[in-house]
């Protein structure tokens, strides 16, 4: 199924860590929900061991993140239908991507908000490297519960190692790379952006952020 044609839908969450959700799009590496961190979707899981103890989890919807405005109104709506039809409490949203996919993260939130439910959302960072900058590209009032999955744009140093597989020249085209990323000594100066779900939006790592 081509994601991008697909109207919001409710899943059995299990569905889900058995491959229900196929991993074909091009995003930035960081933020980049891979077929593997699908299949072991750290939100569910954690929701599924403590189902029926500590709380009901009722359940999951799923929907894409479109490139239109009118798309994105469309499936923000149908979307907060599908969660109201499930009566929750709460819900946890999580995202994949960045600048564009943010406007659909504020969407689904402020659409289910105001049916009276509370929202949780998971999200990643592209703070600059001094971590200064506005964060997200787009924000709403009731997005007031937010958990940082990292900025997306923070320089960590790669130590030289003595064989490298492939053409190293090619980090500086990378998002997240530069011109000056390759060091003298063998080292690689480089975002986060460029290393594959180092700020995935699932939580499946440790990295957060914080405010100074």
């Amino acid at each position: 199924v081509d994601v991008k044609t697909m109207l919001p839908r409710r899943i059995v969450p299990t569905e889900v860590l058995f491959g229900a959700i196929v991993s074909g799009n091009c995003v930035s590496a960081c933020d980049k929900n891979t077929t593997y961190h699908q299949q072991n979707n750290p939100i569910i899981l954690e929701l599924l061991r403590r189902h029926g103890t500590d709380w009901d989890f009722a359940g999951c919807v799923i929907t894409n993140e479109n490139v239109t405005l009118g798309d994105k109104q469309r499936s923000s709506t149908l979307a907060a239908d599908l969660i109201v039809s499930l009566s929750p409490d709460g819900v946890i949203v999580s995202k994949e991507g960045f600048g564009n996919p943010d406007a659909d993260l504020m969407m689904n939130c402020s659409k289910i908000e105001t049916h009276g439910i509370k929202t949780v959302l998971l999200t990643d960072e592209f703070a600059g490297q001094d971590g200064a900058s506005q964060s997200l590209t787009d924000t709403h009032p009731k997005a007031d519960a937010i958990v940082s999955t990292g900025n997306a744009n923070a320089v960590i140093v790669l130590p030289p190692l003595e064989k490298v597989i492939g053409d190293d020249r090619v980090i500086t085209e990378l998002a997240g790379g530069s011109s000056k990323c390759l060091l003298p000594d063998g080292s690689v100066a480089i975002e986060l952006q460029a290393l594959i779900g180092s700020t995935n939006q699932l939580g499946i790592e440790r990295i957060s952020s914080r405010m100074k």
